[in-house]
């Protein structure tokens, strides 16, 4: 672990400096620097100082040089800094993203999907599909709806589990891992709908899935049962397939399948490619797929193309 400076110690190079955590281990990180600014006087009498936050590209020479997010690189003296330490990276547009933002992008997975609201929760059914994300209830967050169950101010309206119960034939809950709804859940009998472990809702930039794909494509690829602007499927022949929605700039990845024996051969990533390629083609910067925790194949080979965990969330259902 870097040494904490102390004030009007110096670095290696004999140059004054001040109390922070900086020093040639920070290039290639983001920092915020405190520096003292030259020639001007502060409120209250002394020196002016200014912060100053952006990647360290360079320490020496007497400097260390900061590229802001705008603006050209900024070479502060060593003498200047006042203080300064390490700070972890900006979240991405993406990953700033809601959990429940982003599970409304993955609709358009499932064209004939039929949604109704719960106040904020929301009932999905598919006549088509069988997935659990298309014939369950998302559960992010409050629902909003009066009459829980114990709500003295509202006996008689039926609360928003009592909605899900009554809506499906077997009722699906998906939950936030860890979520206040997960722990309400719980509390009221319900239980993990299978064996599975969480399901990890990865996403990554279309640019750079599309570069660590580059020379995936397969000749025998074809796009087919496209939804002009929506959806669409690949496949090669009867050896590989794979879907993909859109939805806005964000296209979603899923019902990934090759027959075994053509797997290990590149087909996978072939059908891959041609769905993001797709994607990029409709104006998509935003990739995103659901995969099962403890799949680490699967994982290893996502991690590779870009994808990382946007959130994590489970499924429950009450007792029989």
């Amino acid at each position: 672990m870097p040494e904490l400076r102390e004030p009007h110690s110096t670095d290696n190079e004999g140059t004054p400096t001040g109390h922070h955590l900086l020093g040639p281990h920070v290039v290639g990180t983001r920092v915020v620097v405190r520096r003292v600014v030259r020639g001007a006087t502060g409120p209250s009498g002394g020196p002016a100082l200014t912060d100053l936050l952006g990647e360290c590209v360079a320490w020496g020479d007497g400097a260390c040089v900061v590229r802001p997010e705008r603006g050209p690189d900024v070479a502060v003296p060593l003498a200047d800094i006042v203080s300064g330490k390490p700070v972890p990276p900006r979240p991405s547009v993406r990953d700033r993203v809601p959990a429940r933002d982003a599970q409304v992008h993955a609709f358009a997975l499932f064209p004939d999907l039929v949604t109704a609201p719960v106040g904020s929760w929301v009932l999905r059914d598919s006549a088509t599909a069988t997935a659990r994300r298309a014939n369950s209830a998302l559960a992010f967050g409050p629902s909003g709806v009066p009459g829980d169950p114990g709500d003295p101010d509202d006996p008689d309206t039926p609360d928003d589990v009592a909605q899900v119960v009554a809506h499906y034939a077997r009722p699906v809950a998906a939950v936030l891992s860890g979520s206040a709804e997960h722990h309400r859940l719980l509390g009221l009998g319900w239980r993990p709908e299978s064996n599975d472990g969480d399901t990890l809702f990865q996403v990554a930039g279309v640019a750079q899935v599309s570069r660590a794909l580059r020379g995936r494509h397969s000749p025998g690829t074809e796009l087919v049962d496209e939804v002009p602007g929506s959806w669409v499927r690949a496949r090669i022949g009867d050896l590989a397939t794979g879907y993909a929605g859109l939805d806005d700039d964000w296209v979603g990845l899923a019902g990934l399948e090759v027959q075994p024996s053509a797997r290990r051969s590149g087909l996978g990533l072939a059908v891959v490619a041609a769905l993001v390629e797709w994607g990029a083609e409709q104006g998509a910067t935003t990739a995103y797929l659901q995969v099962l925790d403890g799949n680490e194949a699967a994982l290893s080979l996502y991690a590779r193309l870009g994808f990382r965990t946007h959130h994590r969330y489970c499924y429950l259902t009450p007792p029989a």
